[in-house]
């Protein structure tokens, strides 16, 4: 009897306890919101702080899954397309490089909002038009089409500095986050983007306003940019002289780690400006320093994330079809090494794992162009080689070496005693001087003067303005020269539509019209260059 009066009471204790639930969230309607919101988190798997999704557990040695909006299989056609997640997860790093990461992964804020509560916001700039090539821009690639549109949406509003903003497309936070990361992983220039945004969401997870978040070069953007072109082109035309993209690839890497100091308090630290600019940075900024110098030079790099003990940021090149590892940072020690340049994932599976998208990106697996001796045929790993061998294979000490062809005869090569081993500096300028010497015979097979080559974004902008203002309203043509390796940069600026900002709306300004179309066509002048074609309507 005892035990029924128990069960009983506990039955009223109940009933009692869900009516004074029910009359606060009639009494409340915000709290009813609230709770909802909490429940429809736990369930999404979602911590309601910062309002980011967990990220997923994978077995090791496994390769990335897909998820939904992503597309893994945007490199079908490449045999090596797949990342292998490492077997263990890296522990501390080396003590070389112990601490040099600051690296800060994206994260979203989320605020729950009921639907009569939501501002009608306008989509701002919608990216119509816009085209990313997946060579250069693979996160890109990853999305599904419907975030893609979204992409291209937040890609336009950053570049207009427009700071809130309703989606084009139904999407919920977490894939929110997805677009947001791939659009700031994939464009270094936007350099005044932070990493975080914020959104509102209703009851059922959509997100009704998007709003991004930028950092102090906004405020006088123009003046900014101006800084950081200048600053970037101080490297970009000694890169610019070199013979392959292998040199300009590590004549970039030594500039960057000569200019910049790892600084963990550096100011803007996770953009590209705090590389090239403010020269005192973290991984974040010298990998996004890195990766915006190749892409001016027409050569594809990623930027990368992870983990190397800590949260981590590196990159990866493609050279001549091949993708290969390079940290920067952590080459940029004490004395310069080139022991994390140009490496194999399984080279790197030790100390640098990747996480979130950056799993989608292309496995490296390229021998090449392995580190900082490459062009010499070896394959060191950093520190010089005890015996180099020539191009016939044959030892360069002084003193018989195995051939590694059992049916060549041995072979001797004597030291140069006399030739003492020439300084960088020496190296360098040589380098220079074979490369002027190069630019003048292709200038002269292709029939041009120097005076005509325009070997920077900055002077193809300027004498594009100023052509524009010669030939006048209505339709018109006019070309210019670059060298083959700006086009990349030439084409980009028109698949993006930057271009309106670098030249077309002041030159519309300056003809007083409403209306701006164009076409390029391209002519391979040989020797290395281009002479660009601008088909031009305006009214």
């Amino acid at each position: 009897m005892k035990i029924i009066k128990r069960i009983l009471f506990a039955l009223v204790g109940i009933i009692m306890a869900a009516c004074l639930g029910i009359l606060i969230c009639a009494l409340n309607p915000s709290m009813t919101d609230f709770l909802a919101q909490k429940v429809k988190a736990m369930q999404g798997g979602m911590r309601e702080t910062g309002g980011t999704a967990q990220e997923e557990t994978r077995a090791p040695g496994t390769l990335p899954e897909a998820v939904p909006g992503i597309n893994p299989d945007w490199m079908a056609d490449r045999e090596d397309r797949g990342y292998l997640v490492p077997g263990e997860d890296p522990g501390e790093p080396p003590s070389a490089v112990n601490g040099r990461a600051g690296y800060e992964p994206v994260n979203g804020e989320a605020q729950p909002v009921l639907e009569e509560e939501s501002d009608t916001l306008a989509p701002g700039e919608l990216g119509e038009g816009l085209t990313f090539a997946p060579l250069y821009y693979p996160y890109y690639a990853m999305l599904e089409a419907p975030l893609q549109n979204l992409y291209r949406q937040i890609y336009a509003n950053a570049s207009q500095l427009n700071a809130s903003f309703t989606p084009v497309e139904d999407v919920d936070l977490e894939r929110l986050k997805r677009v947001f990361e791939a659009v700031y992983n994939d464009h270094p220039e936007l350099f005044w983007l932070e990493t975080g945004f914020s959104c509102k969401y209703l009851e059922d997870g959509t997100c009704v306003e998007i709003t991004l978040k930028y950092n102090e070069t906004a405020k006088d953007l123009a003046a900014a940019r101006e800084i950081f072109v200048g600053q970037a082109e101080k490297i970009l035309s000694g890169a610019r002289a070199l013979g392959s993209d292998y040199q300009r690839e590590k004549y970039v890497h030594d500039a960057l780690a000569e200019k910049v100091e790892y600084d963990l308090a550096g100011m803007m630290n996770q953009s590209a400006y705090s590389g090239l600019v403010t020269a005192r940075t973290v991984c974040a900024g010298y990998s996004r320093a890195f990766q915006y110098l190749l892409q001016q030079l027409g050569i594809p790099c990623y930027y990368c994330t992870g983990s190397a003990g800590e949260n981590h940021a590196w990159n990866i090149v493609c050279l001549n079809g091949e993708y290969y590892n390079a940290d920067v940072t952590w080459d940029d020690t004490d004395e310069l090494t080139y022991d994390y340049f140009n490496r194999t994932d399984a080279e790197f599976a030790p100390t640098h794992v990747r996480t979130g998208l950056s799993v989608y990106l292309p496995a490296c697996m390229g021998t090449a162009f392995r580190g900082g001796d490459a062009e010499q045929g070896t394959e060191e790993t950093g520190e010089e080689a005890e015996n180099t061998e020539t191009e016939d294979g044959e030892a360069g000490n002084g003193e018989p070496e195995p051939s590694q062809e059992p049916m060549k005869p041995l072979q001797w090569v004597s030291p140069a005693a006399d030739s003492p081993e020439k300084t960088q500096e020496e190296r360098e300028k040589e380098e220079r001087q074979a490369a002027e010497e190069e630019r003048r015979r292709n200038l002269e097979e292709a029939g041009i003067t120097e005076e005509e080559v325009l070997d920077t974004m900055e002077e193809y902008f300027e004498d594009c303005r100023e052509q524009m203002k010669i030939v006048g309203v209505g339709e018109c043509t006019f070309s210019n020269v670059v060298p083959a390796s700006l086009y990349p940069a030439v084409e980009r600026c028109y698949t993006t539509g930057s271009y309106w900002n670098d030249y077309a709306d002041e030159s519309m300004k300056d003809l007083g019209v409403d209306h701006f179309l164009i076409q390029l066509q391209v002519q391979d002048l040989g020797g290395g260059f281009y002479r660009v074609y601008h088909n031009v309507l305006t009214y």
